[in-house]
């Protein structure tokens, strides 16, 4: 039995329900720990302790590790959970869940597998499958069918091939024509019938056309003897004895030729009047309401009026007098058993024309499509003989035969276009759905402006660049400012949301740079129109780049190079507003951006530098115009350089921050295998690199460092012939000139990196030197004043003091361990009055269990024998 548990008082239940705020403010539980004496200027930070809160602290870090230690000492079983992906922490919930099902299915299924007996055996019947079979999807073919229910009734024959009243060739014939044609041969069936008609029309058109392009050789050989001859007929007298035939006319005077002169002269005409932007505006959105009025009718079906009917052309002889000949109707005379045989032909055409109609939806379609070929190629004919015509009017003059050659040219081309017109008039179901697909493809014409981004987004997503710039551009021309009160505001709203799809564009990936690059165009004219809420959103880009690298910097020291969403806005800043200005509200602080990212952010990748390449093209084009200075731009090309330099031994020049002389990434653009540079060859470098760069080998890491060495170089020669003018312009590149000239030899390096180093020295080296440096003047030097220096001896009591820094730094780690080691015997000496306590516990707690149960063993006995004594004692009496 151990001892009894220790009461706790009520001021422990007390310390647990406080707060931390409520022990620190009771002047109870605060230990002031009193020094010996005051020293000046040192602060201390165990001037006050709470005793409660840090061994309630320590209690609770002991039962969380040592306790369950303890626990856990003397026993081997554990419970390991086996479940598929349990512990990958790669995997996704939902991936886990998937394997898990997966493997589950197939667990019963194999199963299952145990007793299958050939099910995957296909049972047939006559070569049939019985699954397939049960189905009963087998449709009657018309071909299966008894013969007289695919015999065509009479009644039906008439009203659909009756024709006029000599009949056609599907009239009902007399019983007398069947016998004969039933002792002849057999009868035809319907479609032999029609297979032949077609083949009949299709015969005579052809020959049509043989006999047209006949009639056209005859008639253009003709015509070329008839020049031949009209030549011989037409006596033509010489120029010259027309001359002396001729009177001599008298000369004018100055005068009147001037007079004459001025008469012929161009008048001015009056022009129109020129427009207003806001009526362009409305006629631009009537122009689009137009359209999309037209496109929404084609898409429900409606069959659209053509507006301008087409050209149809007239010849001097016409007589305008309605009487015109559009279809080949010219029939031949023939006779035949004392009657004309222009009727049946007639019925034989409309009867054709009737079978057609009725089975040829397939047969149409395609000779629509070759009648479409049909006129394009005779509209090339008639541009090459219109042509023709011209060269043959300059060179003999005969126009009535050209004329008329072109009249019966065009008349012929008339008479072919006209089968292939008369369908459009009537759209077919087919071509009307087509019609209304494409019209549903198509993009509306008018928009209304987007209220917040996801309208905007929604708008523009699924659509290619060129249509997403084409949906920017209508939704401005349909929601102009001078149309309505609340669109000034609708478009102001846009630019910022344009903005911001943007820079939404450029962190996909891969970035989608081609929209980027398609709806430049359409945020140049918004700001154009609103400059100031333009001026606005770029601030508040710029501002929030420039405060959130500022508390990166104080919270880190350091921070990464701006990502390409950021690249894409100061280019877009350059291209959107003057980058010439002294001060501008919207440029100047790109550039101090761009100033203070080349300063700041420090280089630990080939991405960086790519970066940093980036941000320093970007300068360049802001201070193109202006030719502004920017320290910034030649420190960190002059850095770039040396990271390609081998032996940083003795240098030379200085390197400023943020690279390094020598360190870790010092050597970023050194070449691991100096034969790569046979393989290099100059590329364009992806702006998307700067978001993620790919490089699989050593070669190609060697090939991307050299490209971002050319860039750099082509770098430094731009800035070489924009500060040429500079007075101190051999001071500023003089560190460029000593690396390049003593320490990153061209020699080793491809032609075109030769050429550019060359062209960097020569531009440095001939740059005239307009001043002398700087020097003190000569003079003899004045000593200062010597005085006898006061020797005062400081005591310094209590300190430990060595002769050597070895023996101080020794003493100082001595005096180190006995802190640490008395710190470990103290933790381990409550570790131990821990585990003490606990054991009690644990047998405080067995003890009072086996109390407790054998309490209960001696009631149940006390129970037994009580009911055993009164079962006795009713047994005696």
């Amino acid at each position: 039995m151990g001892k009894a548990p220790k009461k706790r008082s009520l001021a422990d239940k007390v310390r647990k329900t406080k707060t931390s705020t409520e022990i620190k403010n009771n002047p109870f539980e605060v230990k002031i720990n009193r020094k010996k004496f005051d020293v000046l200027g040192r602060k201390s930070k165990h001037d006050v302790g709470l005793p409660g809160v840090s061994r309630s602290k320590a209690i609770n870090k002991r039962k969380e590790t040592l306790l369950k230690e303890y626990k856990h000492k003397s026993k081997s079983n554990k419970f390991i959970d086996r479940r598929f992906g349990e512990y990958d922490t790669k995997m996704a919930p939902e991936e886990k869940i998937l394997q898990r099902f997966a493997m589950e299915r197939q667990r019963v299924h194999d199963k299952k597998d145990v007793y299958n007996l050939n099910e995957e055996e296909e049972l047939t019947h006559y070569g049939q499958s019985l699954a397939e079979m049960e189905k009963y999807n087998d449709l009657v073919n018309s071909d299966d069918e008894s013969e007289e229910k695919g015999l065509l009734s009479a009644e039906l024959t008439a009203s659909h091939f009756g024709g006029g009243g000599g009949g056609g060739l599907l009239r009902k014939k007399t019983s007398g024509e069947q016998q004969e044609e039933e002792g002849n041969q057999r009868a035809k069936s319907r479609q032999e019938l029609i297979e032949e008609l077609i083949q009949k029309s299709k015969q005579e058109k052809r020959e049509r056309q043989v006999q047209r392009e006949e009639a056209q050789e005859l008639t253009e050989k003709l015509d070329q003897d008839w020049k031949n001859i009209q030549a011989l007929m037409v006596k033509k007298t010489p120029k010259a004895e027309n001359a002396d035939k001729q009177e001599e006319k008298p000369k004018l005077e100055e005068y009147d030729m001037m007079v004459r002169e001025l008469g012929f002269e161009m008048k001015a005409q009056p022009s129109e009047k020129m427009k207003t932007p806001e009526e362009l505006a409305r006629e631009e959105r009537e122009k689009l309401q137009k359209l999309e009025a037209d496109r929404l009718r084609r898409m429900m079906g409606d069959e659209v009026g053509e507006g301008a009917q087409s050209q149809i052309h007239m010849s001097a002889d016409d007589l305008n007098d309605g009487f015109i000949l559009d279809k080949d109707d010219k029939k031949i005379l023939s006779y035949q058993d004392g009657k004309w045989n222009l009727g049946e032909e007639s019925d034989e055409d409309r009867d054709v024309d009737e079978e057609e109609e009725e089975i040829g939806e397939e047969e149409e379609s395609e000779a629509e499509e070759q009648d479409d070929e049909d006129e394009d190629n005779e509209d090339d004919e008639e541009e090459g003989e219109e042509g023709s015509s011209e060269e043959e009017e300059e060179e003999d003059g005969h126009s009535d035969l050209d004329s008329e050659q072109e009249s019966e040219d065009e008349e012929r081309e008339l008479e072919d276009k006209e089968p292939s017109t008369k369908p459009k008039k009537s759209l077919s179901k087919e071509e009307l759905k087509a019609q209304q697909d494409a019209a549903k493809a198509e993009l509306p014409y008018t928009f209304t402006a987007p209220e917040c981004y996801t309208d905007l987004k929604d708008l523009l997503s699924g659509h290619t660049p060129d249509n997403q710039r084409l949906i920017v551009a209508r939704t401005q021309k349909s929601n102009h400012p001078s149309l309505a009160v609340g669109n000034k505001l609708k478009l102001q709203k846009l630019f910022g949301f344009l903005l911001e799809y943007i820079g939404e564009l450029t962190t996909r990936s891969p970035p989608d740079l081609t929209t980027v690059d398609k709806l430049i165009p359409e945020l140049y004219a918004l700001c154009q129109m609103f400059p100031e809420v333009a001026c606005k959103a770029m601030q508040s880009i710029l501002g929030d780049a420039g405060h959130s690298m500022e508390e990166v910097i104080e919270v880190k020291g350091h921070v990464a190079f701006p990502a390409l969403d950021m690249l894409v806005y100061l280019k877009v800043t350059a291209l959107l507003f003057p980058t010439s200005d002294f001060r501008h509200p919207v440029t100047t602080p790109a550039l101090l951006y761009m100033s203070q990212t080349l300063t700041k952010c420090p280089v630990r990748s080939l991405q960086d530098v790519m970066s940093g390449l980036v941000l320093c093209c970007l300068a360049v084009e802001y201070v193109s115009f202006s030719k502004r200075f920017l320290p910034e731009l030649i420190n960190f090309l002059a850095g770039t350089l040396h990271l390609a330099v081998q032996d940083k031994a003795s240098l030379g020049y200085t390197v400023v921050p943020p690279f390094r002389p020598s360190g870790k990434n010092s050597d970023l653009l050194v070449l691991s295998d100096s034969e790569s540079c046979k393989s290099w060859s100059k590329k364009d470098l992806p702006l998307s690199a700067v978001q993620h760069l790919e490089l699989k080998n050593d070669l190609d890491r060697d090939h991307h460092r050299l490209m971002c060495l050319f860039n750099c170089l082509d770098l430094v020669k731009r800035c070489c012939l924009l500060y040429k003018d500079l007075t101190c312009f051999p001071q500023i590149f003089q560190p460029i000139r000593t690396l390049l000239s003593k320490h990153l030899s061209a020699q080793t390096l491809p032609e075109p990196f030769q050429e550019l180093h060359s062209e960097i020295l020569e531009a440095i080296s001939s740059a005239p030197v307009t001043h002398s440096t700087l020097v003190f003047e000569k003079k003899k030097p004045i000593p200062l004043k010597l005085l006898t220096p006061k020797i005062v001896e400081v005591l310094d009591y209590g300190k430990k003091r060595g002769s050597s820094r070895e023996e101080k730094e020794r003493e100082r780690l001595k005096h180190k361990y006995k802190k640490e080691f008395k710190g470990a015997l103290r933790e381990i000496r409550k570790d131990s009055r821990f585990l003490a306590r606990e054991k009690l516990n644990e047998v405080m707690n067995r003890d009072a269990e086996r109390k407790r149960k054998v309490k209960e063993l001696f009631g149940s006995l006390a129970t037994q024998e009580g009911e055993w004594k009164a079962l006795k004692r009713k047994k005696r009496k």
